[in-house]
């Protein structure tokens, strides 16, 4: 792995130490710090067949992939072919039996996590199957928590009626269209959507945690596999170049990204801490934090970038219970001193 003096040397300490007493089986870890990137690997990435992780294992995203799914829609928004302040309705009209409620959600709220949409309902299992008819009928059926714009409330549902946006406006499946505009220009060559059925070489088994005892990820259908709100497959390496990316401005205008990267203003003014895929804190003071975690089967993730520090850190593990956000918090710590931690809200699921 790659040396960088003291600050690796205190990672490297406070990772194994941190997987050990939480019986967390893996961990990678990246460190991107004005261009130079240090990766680390951790532990085992399968249990059963004593496979250690590498920097080559790929790890689920969780709710980290809702920042592609943004992206995908901006690359759109910039071809002319979506509107942020459209109405969602005008682009599924074919597909979408509209509620009236749903008026006045735009992509905007969508992506805002804004539009008035709530998370999964409770009898979902995830071993539903749905095609995206299906799941727009199922999102539908439920009520709107309250008038779009009014409040932010953390929203999958909203994510998955984007990635059917994607695929409907650009005319193919989400997942294929973020290879062709992303990944594939990026050289990300591993990064892609979730499939149990595809032979993918170097995926991590997912983990959870039972009353102490390590157990299997549970079976999804590959429905719950594949909606845009957090189900990619990604290495710490092809995240230095997304990183690498952001940094540069390479796939957007600077305006655009300078859209995602803007709190969200609710109807009376006030300011959320959100943006497009993007948790943001400190906007207006030093060390700007855009960031994002995600947990979902038996895996959990964090991306937490510092702009105008230079710095990126990223930790994924195999266990659903892993904090991975406080994972990345103590490593900015031993890079830049005296930053300031987040402010940390868990995400649901995803």
């Amino acid at each position: 792995m790659e040396a960088d003096g003291q600050e690796s040397d205190r990672v490297d300490r406070f990772v194994k130490a941190y997987i050990r007493n939480h019986k967390i089986p893996g961990c990678a870890i990246m460190v991107r710090h004005k261009g130079k990137v240090v990766t680390r690997a951790y532990g085992k990435a399968n249990l059963e067949h004593n496979v250690d992780v590498t920097r080559g294992t790929l790890f689920q995203s969780g709710s980290v992939g809702k920042q592609f799914t943004a992206m995908g829609v901006m690359l759109l928004v910039e071809k002319g072919k979506l509107s942020l302040d459209e109405p969602v309705s005008k682009y599924l009209k074919d597909d979408l039996k509209v509620p009236d409620t749903w008026s006045g959600i735009t992509v905007r709220h969508l992506l805002t996590h804004t539009s008035g949409l709530g998370d999964y309902p409770q009898w979902i299992t995830y071993r539903e199957y749905y095609d995206d008819k299906g799941l727009l009928d199922m999102i539908t059926m439920e009520r709107l928590c309250y008038t779009p714009g009014e409040r932010f409330e953390y929203s999958n549902l909203g994510y998955v009626t984007l990635g059917i946006l994607i695929t409907r406006v650009s005319g193919e499946f989400y997942g294929d269209f973020l290879k062709k505009r992303v990944f594939d220009r990026l050289g990300m060559e591993h990064t892609r959507v979730i499939s149990d059925q595809d032979i993918i070489p170097n995926r991590a088994a997912g983990y959870f945690n039972d009353e102490g005892d390590l157990k299997n990820q549970e079976w999804v259908s590959p429905t719950f596999n594949s909606t845009a709100d957090g189900t990619l497959y990604f290495t710490v390496g092809d995240l230095a170049k997304w990183d690498k990316a952001l940094e540069s401005g390479k796939l957007l205008r600077k305006a655009s990204y300078l859209e995602m990267w803007t709190p969200f203003k609710l109807n009376d003014g006030r300011t959320t801490r959100y943006g497009f895929g993007w948790f943001i804190d400190n906007p207006n003071a030093g060390h700007r934090i855009l960031w994002h975690d995600g947990r979902w089967q038996g895996f959990s993730a964090c991306i937490a970038r510092y702009p105008e520090d230079r710095f990126t850190v990223v930790a994924l593990c195999n266990l659903r219970d892993a904090e991975t956000g406080c994972i990345a918090d103590r490593i900015a710590g031993f890079y830049i001193p005296g930053l300031t931690p987040r402010a940390r809200l868990k995400s649901p699921t995803r």
